[in-house]
């Protein structure tokens, strides 16, 4: 069913779906109309593959934002069977934003964490729209040790904006307790598998975003900051944001060429929104062969492994010393930037 919602990019999509329903209520099943029908099908799944493949930085963040894009908490009903949900964090509270329990993955037992925006708008301000508390880190925390106990397998889906950063987080250590999971979870001894499933923003995402093998769906992003965060910043005004999105090299293409991310899992034709059911399908046959892979590794091969994936992430080029200069190469590195 078509999304209710509509992006900008998507409206001649939108007109042709209407041609296409319009010929499908018709009455009669005249060869002609059938003909019609059928046309006009293939020209909807072209126009799709067309727009989608080329989507602009900012508009795969309006993607990755859509209302209806499926949540962490859609795909423990399309995915995994058995969820038992595992409450807080045995220090202050229960963070809403981060769900967290023993799950199965067809018949294998698994430890998931995942971020969580809710659909009502009593949802959302209950979970900031997936912006988790200290709380919400320490609780995921938790159970990532609780599954290395039990030998679980642990599966994150990563879908934040980004950390609170309101006065209370910080006052109750919101950046002590991301860094501190960014530390235990390099070296948890039991396979980690990482998903952005929408956005990934800043260390409210890498908060739970340090495993084993790390993927993002076709139409999410992954960034140390949020486009009109970056735009502020660098030319003091949202409007740029667009600008600021294709500077900041966050897609799923980027980031997978760039090294930092393992795999992107393709998404239904049209994007995650418009078929919840076929990109669970796809993921969930995505996780059983990356978890059943890991499972085979030793776990101090795994420590290793993961250790290693990390330390090689981040490339740069050292210019070469400037010809009767002194060797100070900083003002020719700001010309060629």
């Amino acid at each position: 069913m078509p999304p209710a919602y509509r992006l900008p990019f998507e409206k001649p999509i939108l007109e042709l779906e209407a041609t296409l329903a319009e010929l499908e209520a018709a009455p009669g099943s005249e060869v002609e109309v059938r003909d019609k029908i059928r046309k006009t099908r293939v020209e909807l799944s072209r126009l799709k593959r067309e727009i989608f493949e080329k989507l602009e930085p900012w508009e795969v963040v309006q993607v990755a934002r859509h209302p209806e894009r499926p949540h962490s908490s859609d795909y423990l009903e399309l995915v995994f069977d058995e969820f038992v949900e595992l409450h807080g964090d045995r220090a202050f509270g229960d963070d809403p934003a981060i769900l967290t329990g023993f799950a199965k993955l067809e018949d294998r037992k698994v430890m998931f964490v995942g971020q969580q925006k809710g659909r009502t708008m009593k949802d959302r301000a209950a979970t900031l729209n997936a912006m988790p508390h200290p709380e919400g880190y320490r609780k995921a925390l938790h159970r990532m040790q609780m599954a290395a106990k039990y030998r679980l397998p642990i599966i994150c889906f990563i879908d934040t904006p980004g950390a609170y950063p309101g006065i209370g987080a910080e006052e109750r250590g919101q950046a002590y307790q991301i860094a501190f999971n960014l530390r235990e979870m390099s070296r948890i001894g039991t396979p980690i598998v990482c998903i952005v499933i929408g956005e990934g923003g800043s260390g409210g995402a890498l908060g739970i975003g340090i495993g084993d093998y790390i993927a993002m769906l076709q139409h999410s992003y992954y960034s140390v900051i949020s486009p009109e965060g970056c735009a502020g910043i660098l030319w003091k005004d949202s409007k740029y944001k667009d600008r600021a999105a294709r500077a900041l090299k966050f897609t799923s293409g980027d980031l997978k060429r760039l090294g930092v991310i393992d795999e992107i899992i393709q998404e239904p034709l049209g994007g995650a929104h418009r078929d919840h059911r076929q990109t669970a399908v796809i993921l969930k046959g995505r996780l059983m062969q990356i978890v059943r892979d890991l499972s085979s590794y030793p776990i101090d091969r795994l420590l290793e492994r993961r250790y290693d994936k990390f330390r090689r992430i981040g490339v740069f080029e050292e210019l070469p010393p400037v010809v009767g200069g002194n060797g100070d190469n900083r003002d020719s590195a700001a010309e060629t930037a």
